[in-house]
């Protein structure tokens, strides 16, 4: 029989790998044991683990989807100039494939959505953007949920079937001139768009929907004093853009647009931002600010990268997750707070002062 020699004891093999077992055997006793003991106790969960409470550790090189803008179609009646998402497809996802989106990037942190295009309104007359609102605020549960629109196609039985979900509704609007208007492209045959303007503000009075208003500072309008008409209207924010050139969206050979000789300097950005100071809700954003701290995602579920002035998407999210394609986002999140990205803006949470 083999044996073998342990300090100067010798032992048959067989004998030492039965000892071998009864020692692990005994080691899982003692383990049970110890666990039922402490479940009895009260100090131990055979329950799934509960999750940390307070803010969550987002680790080194991780970008947190905390408010996304999603370009869900391309299509729009107008015609602007300087649009930067222009209607090179008629691509849209369906409905549920876009839920699935939506449901992922909430997984992954994302607090607000903002449905934009295109022109949200133009896909099924509003349904489509109605019932993602809906599904982000009584399923996801979303904090915010906002919309950018012309506002040429929105009616009150659309704020009647879906305005109680919805927290803010921006209006594009880059002049209180309606030839200016024209001239920018922001006009439609049969349409005034500043008498839309205002019956879209009324509406969000009467549906208790946070009024905003954009505009994109242009060649067209670099000179006009809005600050009266912004009074008036009241908005809960006047977000003014430097008019942007986007490579193949509104510059470029391969564009739909051509808002090269739109463009301005930053010295008459800042010009157009002085005059409108006493503004209380004004939010100036330069090509600066604008570039790299917005994540935008287009029609596919792809993130946008427009730091080399030019749209480079990721693989959709559909396909890699929000993880896999967020990484080629080329968004900066110290921008986009320095810009004031993150706001009161859950309208549970504003004081709606109409």
């Amino acid at each position: 029989m083999t044996t073998v020699t342990c300090t100067n004891v010798t032992l048959p093999l067989a004998v030492v790998f039965i000892l071998g077992v009864l020692a692990v055997f005994f080691r899982r006793v003692n383990k049970f044991t110890q666990v039922a003991w402490d479940v009895l106790r009260g100090e131990y969960s055979v329950a799934a683990p509960s999750l940390p409470s307070g803010p969550r550790k987002t680790p080194p090189g991780t970008v947190v989807p905390t408010s996304v803008n999603y370009h869900f179609t391309r299509q729009c009646n107008y015609r602007c100039g300087f649009c930067f998402h222009t209607a090179k497809t008629s691509f849209v996802l369906p409905l549920d494939t876009a839920k699935k989106g939506l449901r992922l990037l909430v997984e992954a942190g994302m607090e607000k959505v903002n449905f934009s295009g295109g022109e949200p309104f133009i896909k099924d007359r509003g349904r489509y953007v109605g019932e993602l609102v809906r599904f982000c605020k009584c399923e996801l549960g979303l904090p915010s949920v906002s919309i950018v629109s012309n506002g040429s196609l929105i009616t009150e039985d659309w704020f009647g079937k879906y305005g109680e979900w919805l927290d803010i509704l921006a209006i594009s609007c880059d002049s209180f001139d309606e030839e200016t208007n024209r001239r920018i492209g922001r006009h439609q045959t049969g349409k005034d768009h500043l008498r839309c303007l205002r019956q879209v503000r009324t509406w969000c009075q009467q549906y208790k929907v946070a009024f905003k208003i954009n505009s994109v500072v242009n060649r067209h309008n670099i000179v006009e004093d809005m600050s009266s008409e912004i009074m008036e209207l009241n908005p809960i924010r006047w977000k003014v853009f430097q008019c942007l050139l986007i490579g193949g969206e509104n510059a470029g050979p391969a564009a739909l647009r051509n808002a090269e000789d739109m463009v301005i300097t930053d010295q008459e950005f800042d010009q157009f931002v002085r005059r409108h100071e006493q503004v209380t809700c004004l939010v100036p954003e330069s090509n600066e600010k604008m570039r790299d701290s917005y994540l935008i995602l287009d029609e596919y579920m792809r993130f946008l990268d427009c730091r080399n002035g030019r749209k480079e998407p990721s693989r959709s999210l559909l396909d890699v997750g929000v993880k896999g394609a967020i990484q080629f986002s080329g968004f900066d999140e110290k921008m986009f707070f320095k810009r004031g990205g993150k706001y009161t803006w859950s309208k549970a949470d504003l004081q709606l002062d109409w």
